[in-house]
């Protein structure tokens, strides 16, 4: 039977389990502490805890693809935003990051080939593949932070939040701001 690629991280786990770091996390779980929902891609070289420092209750984290504004990223932010309308409607309300950065993988959803593979396969269909091609993250950054201002799901909560959009240099590890929080 071959060793499981996860079993470091439950021996890491239980180094974690035995200290006090558990008791340390917001005590609603949709009101992180540093107030900050943060969008990024899945790439595990865009690991927010490393890049910027983040740690465990800080933000509320989603990950996928590219870090792309999807209607499943949508609903999930329309989702915490009803909760925090709902259960915490005086509590201080979330910044959203949205971080795309360079030789992402989802630029290979530019190559017509791939897409129209993926697309047979059953994944996105090739127009909507072709759109989620993260080449310049600083574009495709302003692209999504307007998608999301102008979703109409959140146009109640639309203006209760700060959106900001940054791009992150795989090389370099700098981290720059493309659309100011507003």
């Amino acid at each position: 039977m071959a060793t499981s690629h996860f079993a470091p991280y439950l021996q890491r786990n239980e180094q974690f389990a035995a200290t006090d770091a558990k008791t340390h996390v917001p005590e609603i779980p949709f009101v992180p502490f540093q107030q900050v929902y943060l969008i990024t891609c899945i790439d595990p070289r865009v690991e927010p805890a490393a890049i910027v420092g983040m740690q465990l209750g800080e933000a509320i984290v989603a990950r996928n693809v590219g870090g792309r504004i999807t209607p499943a990223m949508i609903r999930d932010l329309t989702w915490i935003c009803h909760l925090h309308e709902h259960k915490t409607p005086d509590a201080d309300w979330f910044e959203v990051a949205i971080i795309h950065h360079t030789d992402c993988g989802s630029g290979l959803f530019a190559d017509p080939e791939l897409r129209r593979t993926y697309a047979e396969r059953g994944g996105y269909d090739e127009e909507t593949a072709a759109a989620m091609a993260v080449l310049d993250p600083s574009a495709t950054v302003r692209t999504d932070v307007d998608l999301l201002r102008r979703a109409p799901e959140l146009t109640g909560s639309i203006k209760k939040f700060k959106i900001g959009g940054y791009a992150y240099d795989l090389r370099t590890g700098v981290l720059t701001t493309v659309v100011a929080p507003s």
